[in-house]
């Protein structure tokens, strides 16, 4: 039986491994896709808002070539932490279940079946999107993910949403030539967008470089057009791909199956703030998945104290027996 089962191989999955080992716990790391999935699947040009030493985890450095690191450094880098501490990490496993059964835990995947005595939850919340619910959403030209600026030149681009991930899709889509029009439920572009790139964006609006529809709504998408609901009324242009950034969100499904309780507004997870521990006795959460449907919360830099935080309460509660 294992000490620890660890759910997701993301950063901060990777921290509780390294704290774990250093621990000297039994553990194993469930990914269900490649090693911090997330980061892979992050766009190509990404430029963390973080500093590098905000990023490291296990007291290992992360050198990178400027002040801030790009997706392709943080991938380098939490690859060489878990493969040079030789941690157990099953990739392309997804798991399908966790029961607690006679004071331990039964963890099903999708390849294997094991047995642990603590389980933490590591998952993020990129893998599901927060859904616009409007017709024509399901079209292929609806993308809410996005990987590379390229692939947009030419076209006529709507992108939805006024936060980092849109703003950034809007300038470079439209820097590689793409016709970009925004579509902006507020009155003004998000108060958490990078600092460096908030007069970007602005110039380029007030230029009339992006158009910039404001306390908007994309209301309906067809092939070759969408229409928008302004307070001048209704506005139908022609569009070729719609980028909707709005946001993503932890699978609440699996921990409301799993026997997590949230909270009825936003989703929150039950939790013990010193020690993570849901209201399942032995079953932790680590990382941005403890705040519920507000995602903006944590990152890697301020959750990466969770891997102390659960592995010191399991010791303590070893050293008690």
């Amino acid at each position: 039986m294992l000490d620890i089962l660890i759910i997701g191989g993301g950063p901060i999955g990777i921290a509780c491994g390294l704290a774990a080992q250093k621990a000297g716990l039994s553990f194993v790391i469930v990914e269900k896709g490649c090693l911090v999935n997330s980061l892979y699947n992050y766009p190509s040009t990404m430029t963390f808002f973080s500093t590098s030493e905000k990023l490291e985890i296990g007291g290992v450095p992360f050198v990178t070539n400027s002040y801030k690191p790009v997706r392709a450094e943080a991938l380098e880098y939490y690859r060489r932490v878990a493969t040079s501490n030789h941690l157990p990490v099953n990739l392309f496993e997804e798991v399908t279940g966790v029961k607690k059964e006679d004071g331990s835990f039964i963890i099903t995947t999708a390849k294997a079946s094991y047995r642990a005595k603590n389980v933490i939850i590591s998952t993020g919340f990129y893998d599901i999107p927060v859904k616009l619910n409007i017709p024509g959403e399901d079209l292929p030209k609806v993308k809410h993910y996005y990987q590379d600026p390229n692939y947009y030149a030419l076209q006529k681009v709507v992108v939805v949403g006024s936060s980092n991930s849109a703003i950034d899709v809007a300038l470079e889509t439209y820097r590689k030539g793409a016709e970009v029009t925004l579509v902006i439920r507020g009155a003004d572009v998000g108060e958490r967008v990078k600092y460096w790139i908030r007069p970007d964006i602005m110039n380029r609006i007030k230029e009339g470089s992006i158009k910039a529809y404001f306390k908007s709504n994309l209301k309906a998408i067809r092939q070759y057009e969408v229409d928008i609901e302004t307070p001048e009324g209704l506005v139908t242009i022609p569009n070729d791909f719609v980028m909707a950034m709005t946001g993503y969100q932890p699978n609440f499904e699996f921990l409301k199956k799993i026997g997590i309780k949230l909270s009825e507004d936003r989703f929150v997870p039950e939790y013990n703030h010193t020690t993570m521990e849901t209201n399942v006795a032995g079953l932790y959460l680590a990382g941005v998945v403890v705040g519920g449907m507000d995602t903006h919360l944590w990152f890697i830099e301020n959750s990466r104290i969770h891997a102390d935080m659960i592995i010191g309460d399991i010791v303590g509660k070893v050293e008690k027996l």
